[in-house]
């Protein structure tokens, strides 16, 4: 059986016969292992290296980054004061404020991880502008360093050459890889990755030279200005909710990504992982929860087996490519799956 390629969709595998993939023939065993698809992509960058080995003795001392620390500690306090100005805001400031969650959120699930740090689609012009736009207005990265610093954390993935390592506790895989140095081997490997890919798409790199200014205009500015602006709300409402408070909570749906969803839930899919199916964290990240799934097959463009179910993300890229704005889907067959989930899966639940 041969990969289809449609216009928009590409099943992968079979577990019954060999097939064709760029030329070569594979079989059910290379199939069912993590390099799969990797091949058809020709990028291994976020398959696990099982080469990989900590280096012995004392680990380096950490190092703290203190305008981090301040930053995020103001940010979250303003968020908290964002929080009691909420029975004080008007309903359209209130929608305002979901719908920049919203978008934000796309900008980094459907943008940064799904289609530049796994490209698990492809997406026309035109919907990589809006992607980059959203991932301004989310605020966690340039889609560039996103990108490579994911990679390396599938890659080297609860080692210390991952930048958010869940071994080293909840509160360093939430918030605290961000308030400390990275450690030396986060830096060596991804300064190793093959990033050309990411480099060639010419908008990614515009957004990367003019980085620190979108961001002030995105994630800031434009929701504050809006309800201020359109509908006379208080400029201190406007700020700290539809700005502060939502852009804390974007955050941190990203975070429990790294942490809960590393340490909370079944393993269906690969029980010799670590990372869980979470469905509470696919609610508040968009379809980003089937962790258990992702870390197995981290190219299928849905991080699921379950379609829509918890996943706007894959709501919003299939529609995209019902209007012609994205294209060439992966997505890991129902056989394939079975026959990981019966390999190395914890029997926690069925097919979906």
């Amino acid at each position: 059986k041969e990969f289809s390629s449609a216009s928009s969709t590409t099943t992968i595998g079979t577990v019954t016969s060999r097939v064709t993939r760029n030329g070569d023939v594979i079989t059910e065993k290379d199939l069912i292992n993590h390099e799969d698809l990797a091949g058809d992509r020709g990028m291994i960058d976020d398959i696990f290296d099982e080469t990989y080995r900590e280096k012995e003795g004392p680990k380096p001392p950490m190092r703290y980054v203190w305008r981090n620390i301040i930053l995020m500690s103001l940010l979250h306090l303003g968020a908290v004061f964002g929080l009691t100005l909420i029975p004080s805001a008007k309903i359209q400031t209130l929608a305002w404020a979901v719908l920049c969650f919203l978008v934000s959120a796309l900008g980094i699930t459907a943008g940064s991880h799904r289609l530049w740090s796994h490209r698990s689609y492809k997406a026309t012009l035109p919907l990589r502008i809006f992607l980059t736009i959203a991932n301004s207005m989310a605020f966690q990265n340039d889609i560039y360093e996103w990108a490579r610093d994911h990679r390396v954390h599938h890659k080297f993935s609860e080692t210390d050459a991952d930048p958010h390592n869940a071994m080293r506790g909840f509160f360093f895989s939430h918030i605290g890889w961000l308030l400390v140095r990275k450690h030396p081997d986060v830096i060596e490997k991804g300064q190793k990755l093959d990033l050309s890919d990411i480099k060639a798409d010419k908008v990614v790199m515009f957004q990367r030279r003019y980085y620190k200014p979108s961001v002030v205009l995105l994630c800031f500015t434009l929701p504050t200005v809006v309800p201020w602006y359109f509908w006379d709300e208080s400029i201190i409402i406007s700020f700290f909710i539809p700005a502060i408070l939502r852009y804390t909570i974007g955050l941190n749906a990203t975070w429990l990504v790294n942490s809960a969803a590393h340490m909370f839930g079944n393993r269906p899919y690969d029980q010799n992982i670590n990372p869980r199916e979470n469905p509470l964290v696919s609610l508040g990240a968009l379809g980003e929860g089937f962790h258990n799934y992702h870390h197995t097959f981290p190219y299928d463009y849905s991080t699921s087996e379950f379609g829509w179910r918890f996943n706007l993300t894959t709501a919003f890229i299939d529609l995209m490519c019902f209007l012609g704005l994205a294209s060439d889907r992966k997505k890991v067959s129902r056989e394939v799956i079975l026959a990981r989930k019966m390999r190395t899966g914890d029997g926690s639940h069925k097919s979906g």
